[in-house]
């Protein structure tokens, strides 16, 4: 089985030899771990991968030859995982459906307050508790326009106000292969040459001219290489609803980093607020404060956000709006800062721009950049470029 593991990483592109190999036949020989998949995971990937930029991809890659094995690491949730557990499916009627309602931002933290000092056990298919299956606004695989998903993956609506957990985003890979010269093309209308640094390049004119006016006497001139010195600052939102959008996130900012020499990036979800960061593995320890960010790069510099923008507009109108935390500043102040700082910006949403009208945090998000999102297609990154050369 180790000797198809071992190809498959191979064929993901993983950079393993077959002395990873035998480390991670001789640590199993050993009895390093016990018989745990979790245990196994952790051990081939100290053992297989060198680098930690390959770990998303030996992630993947791990995921589709275990197919269907579950993994099972203890977040220590402070709610019981028992509460949570899906016991039932439901299919919604639309009338059904009709009849929920929207609590609000205030009234919807208070009655989870109330749910948690109450409840003493799980629940599952009810309108009230926090369980699974039911059309509770508390919980996960169920019904309601409005709520906390709580302890379970997002079953598609994307109506969650806030997520009880703790997530776990990968890096975007920077090395992809990209099947089309398009993007590269594309962002290449973005360009402003200068000659700088050391003079290592050939000036066929100027030498020609210089030789002939030396008598035939041969005299080499040369001069600095052409860069494209246009300075780009690329925030990126990852994980949750952009999980859907990784190939396409990934294409670009694999073209953009061989585009442009002077790129700076960094993470954030959802919606911007207090902190940025640059290292998803260590995300909450290696923070970058909003304010810094803004004062280190010069307004002069290129703003590009990349976002579906899917979200409850709570996360971008509300002070402790956030899935994850309570900001203490609503995402929208955050954002119309960065807008003000940079005033070549540009959003790019990887949702198809048919479905914006339905998203009510796009319309905001919109309407806060000035009409300057386009869509991740290559005539909106045509578009976008063309709004951040004029």
């Amino acid at each position: 089985m180790l000797i198809d593991f071992f190809f498959h990483l191979r064929q993901a592109k993983l950079k393993v030899s077959i002395n990873e190999l035998l480390t991670l036949l001789d640590a199993l020989k050993h009895g390093v771990i016990g018989p745990s998949i979790d245990d196994f995971y952790y051990l081939s990937r100290a053992t297989m991968v060198k680098d930690e930029t390959q770990f998303d991809r030996f992630d993947r890659a791990f995921g589709e030859y275990f197919r269907g094995v579950q993994t099972a690491i203890d977040f220590t949730k402070e709610i019981p995982d028992e509460w949570f557990k899906q016991m039932l499916e439901r299919t919604f009627s639309p009338e059904e459906l009709a009849k929920l309602e929207k609590l609000g931002w205030d009234k919807l933290m208070d009655e989870f307050r109330k749910r948690l000092e109450e409840q003493d056990g799980a629940h599952h298919g009810g309108s009230k508790w926090i369980g699974s299956g039911g059309t509770s606004p508390f919980g996960h695989g169920g019904a309601h326009p409005e709520g906390i998903r709580i302890g379970g993956a997002s079953k598609g609506g994307k109506l969650a106000v806030k997520v009880w957990e703790m997530r776990g985003y990968r890096d975007y890979d920077d090395s992809v292969e990209i099947g089309t010269r398009n993007v590269k093309v594309a962002l290449r209308r973005l360009r402003r040459f200068a000659r700088e640094g050391a003079e290592l390049e050939l000036d066929m004119h100027d030498t020609i001219e210089s030789t002939a006016k030396n008598a035939g006497w041969l005299d080499l001139k040369l001069v600095p290489e052409r860069h494209n010195t246009v300075k780009v600052l690329m925030l990126l939102d990852v994980g949750g609803t952009m999980d859907e959008h990784i190939k396409r996130t990934e294409e670009l900012f694999s073209a953009a980093k061989s585009e442009f020499k002077h790129l700076e990036f960094y993470y954030f979800h959802n919606c911007v607020y207090e902190f940025l960061w640059r290292n998803n593995r260590r995300r909450y320890t290696e923070r970058f404060a909003t304010w810094d960010v803004l004062r280190k790069y010069p307004h002069d510099w290129k703003l590009i956000l990349v976002g579906d923008a899917t979200m409850s507009p709570y996360e971008v109108l509300q002070p402790g709006g956030s899935v994850e935390y309570n900001n203490e500043e609503a995402g929208a102040v955050w954002l119309q800062r960065l807008f003000a700082t940079y005033p070549k910006s540009v959003w790019l949403n990887p949702e198809p721009e048919q479905l914006w009208q339905y998203r009510q945090s796009i319309s905001v998000i919109r309407q806060i950049a000035g009409g300057k999102m386009f869509p991740m297609t290559l005539d909106g990154l045509t578009r976008a470029m063309r709004q951040l050369s004029k």
